[in-house]
This record gives C-alpha cells, structure tokens and sequence, in this order.
C-alpha cells in the first residue's frame, strides 16, 4: 500500500494515547522512515507533508548499503529489490567525452551490503509498502516548545488545527519552513556552487547496471540507473545554464570530441524534456539539530550536494537511529527490543518525562552529527573538483583518474560504512544511566 490520506484529526486521536506523541513534518525519505520504524514499536505518529496529493515528484537516487538496517527492520527488503537496480560499474570520462575507466563498485562495497539506483517515488513506495496514514497539503505555521509539550498550530487550506505533542520531527527538506519556527531558530550556513541543472529521465539501454559521469570544463553530464530508464542530470554554471537547455547542451556538444549513443541520448533527452527540473545546486548545514523537544532531520539538518551520492542515504540512516533512540524511551523497550506500545495507553503521568527525552534528543545529536558533516564535507570536496570551467583543471583531472580509483574517491565514505553507528548500544547506556 502506498501512502494513505488520513485526516489530520484521525491521526491526532490515534496518537493521543502513546507514551510519546510524535509530529514528523515531512513525508520524504527521513520522515516517513522515521515514522514507519515508530509504527513497528506500536506508536501512531502524526505524520504532516505539504504536497497536495500522493503523487511523488523526484529523481533519481542511489542508495548506499547504509540503509539496509531500516529496510530490514521495515520488512521492506522484497520491495526494495523489486523497485530497484544494482550499481555495479562506474565509468569516468575525460572532459571531452572518451572512456578514461570503468571501475567495479560491487568491489569497493560488497563487504557492506547492496549499492542500487531507484526512483524517489519508488523509495517512498518501497518505505509506505505497508500503509503509511499521511496528511497532505497540511503545514505547520507555530510552533511553541512548552515545559511539558509541544504546542503546533497546523494548516490545511483555510483551516487551522492545535496539536499539543511531545516532540516534533521536522524533516521537511532543505528548505524547511518549520525549521524557521523552531525555539531559538535555525538559520543555516551552506555551500553554493554557483552551478546547477537538469534532471530528466533517458530510455533504458544495454547497460543496465552501469553509472557514468563526464567532468568537463563548465559543464557536467551523469548518468544513472534506476529500474527500466535512466536518470540524467546536464549542469553548469549559473550564468550559462540560465540560456536554457537548447543552447546548453548545444554549447555541451561543441566541447565534446567523443559522443556516442549513450551521452547523444542523455543530452538529447534534455531537449526533449518539456518541462525540466532544475536545480540549483546548493546545500545548507544547521548550526544546531534539538532543543529539548524538536529535532531536524535529513535535508533539514544538512541538506547534500548530489556530489557523492550518499545524502538519501545519510538522511534515511539518521532517522533509523533517531527512531531506535526514540523508542528506547517507551516503557515496553527492553534491551533495545521494543514490542508493541498500543495495549499501554498510559495517562499524562505515565508519559516520557521531559529530561529523558530532552537527553536522548542530545545524545542523538551528539552521535549522529559528525557522521552526517563528515559525509557533506565529502560532497563538498568532490564539487570542487567536479564543478569547474578550468581547461587546465580538466586535464588534471583526467590525469589524476588514470591512477585514482572509485574506491579512492569514496574512501571518506567506505570509512562510515565500515563503522556504522550502533543506536541500540547508545540507547541501552542511556538507560543505564536514567535508572540510576
């Protein structure tokens, strides 16, 4: 099943009973993995997204074996294969369009786990695979942190609705707006390339499992595998993008001295696009996650340059290990198993107190940041080598990867896979110390 229109009052009754009253703000990937995982523990939480209906508008994704815990905690591995294509090759093409290598990525990751491609759409079908009760056009315009709860004004067209919850996840993207309304604010710092571009989709083709980017001078061209097409994304600076897609890929061609049919498609399904997304290539880093009783959550805490491939990733492992720290706190979780909460329908004593909450909300920050900043700054280190109009940087480049690998370029990111975080053991010390 996919996501499923509930009332935003149908919602608030189911959760009016749960030991934590959740708010997740936002049905992409962070949120509605969030909210999932806390549906297994038997909680109801309120879940809120701005689009109108459950049409998912997107792109192409590649998702790192980071993600492979809440899929299996989420029962939705069947799905995820079924919805999705293995990455095993990347192949590197010098600025002016020749094969330069071809590398195995099933090699670099297969100690890890599974390096696939899929749609966004089919990720939040993948994660809602289940059901996932959602109310849409719906926005949150307050927000007021009180010592026992959270006060939330929330709006759907013309109509306003008070919920009072325990804790509020905002995980509305990159530009959130509830981020704004947070206790104390959250304004962000960021990176701005000065680039951006378009993602359009190509026809499936012969090599099904195999990603390519060509790094020019002034321009960028990747392309990648999800299940029957291909994504495609054509970028550059600002200034030259802004002639529209025509003349950009015109101008992309006149650079090129090798095109063969894979990037002739690309670049031609560019043009033929009618109505391309564009984006402007741009990321945004919170200077601070919680306060005592609000937390930001993927995009909305640091939202990634596409550089590394690794931001869906990051933004899903977040919310499993915000969510496993989450339920640590139900009064039914033992050692890191949680059983089903919805035979407890505990009074306002019996509720999660404030401090243990406001704890665990730290801790998570306090564990899970530097993974997320290390990540980013990986991002933003491989943009400054992919987007530049330098002639002379180009050669470099090309230079350089005759010699440096894939498995040389994602070192920063083979390192966090190989040491994942371990949500259960933080959460099993943070109650060592609450019964103290």
């Amino acid at each position: 099943m996919p996501l499923l229109p509930t009332s935003l009052a149908d919602q608030a009754e189911a959760a009016a009973g749960d030991p934590l009253r959740v708010l997740v703000v936002g049905a992409g990937m962070a949120g509605l993995t969030t909210a999932q995982l806390l549906r297994g523990a038997g909680l109801h939480p309120i879940l809120l997204d701005r689009l109108a209906d459950e049409s998912h508008p997107g792109y192409m994704l590649a998702l790192m074996p980071m993600v492979d815990p809440m899929l299996t905690e989420l029962d939705a591995w069947a799905p995820y294969r079924e919805r999705s294509i293995g990455l095993t090759h990347y192949r590197a093409r010098t600025h002016t369009g020749r094969v330069l290598r071809t590398d195995s990525m099933a090699e670099v990751l297969h100690r890890f786990g599974d390096y696939r491609g899929i749609e966004r759409g089919e990720l939040i079908e993948t994660l809602s695979h289940d059901g996932a009760p959602v109310s849409l056009a719906t926005t949150v315009t307050d927000l007021r942190e009180q010592a026992h709860a959270v006060e939330v004004t929330c709006r759907q067209g013309e109509t306003s609705t008070r919920l009072t919850v325990d804790v509020v996840v905002v995980a509305d993207g990159i530009g959130s707006r509830t981020r704004d309304l947070v206790p104390g604010g959250r304004e962000t710092t960021g990176t701005d390339t000065g680039w951006g571009g378009w993602v359009v989709w190509s026809a499936e083709d012969d090599q099904g499992e195999l990603a390519e980017e060509l790094w020019g001078a002034g321009f960028f061209l990747g392309i990648y595998p999800v299940l029957c097409r291909r994504g495609v994304f054509l970028g550059g600076p600002g200034a030259a993008t802004a002639a529209g897609p025509e003349a950009f890929v015109s101008r992309v061609r006149s650079r090129l001295r090798t095109i063969d049919p894979r990037v002739a498609r690309a670049l031609q399904a560019v043009i033929d696009e009618p109505d391309p997304f564009y984006w402007a290539l741009k990321d945004a880093r919170a200077p601070r996650w919680t306060t005592r009783r609000t937390v930001l959550l993927g995009d909305a805490a640091a939202g990634f340059l596409p550089t590394a491939g690794i931001g869906a990733g990051m933004a899903m492992e977040s919310a499993w290990v915000l969510a496993t720290m989450l339920r640590s706190l139900l009064p039914t979780a033992e050692a890191g198993l949680v059983t089903d909460v919805t035979a407890a329908r505990p009074d306002q004593a019996n509720r999660v107190a404030a401090d243990e909450l406001a704890a665990t909300l730290a801790r998570y920050e306090q564990e899970q940041r530097p993974r997320v900043e290390t990540a980013q700054d990986t991002s933003r280190s491989l943009a400054r080598w992919m987007f530049s109009e330098s002639t002379a940087l180009a050669v470099l480049r090309d230079l350089t990867f005759r010699v440096l690998s894939v498995q040389s370029a994602i070192a920063p990111i083979t390192r966090l896979l190989a040491h994942p975080p371990d949500p259960g053991r933080v959460a099993a010390a943070e109650s060592v110390v609450r019964s103290r």
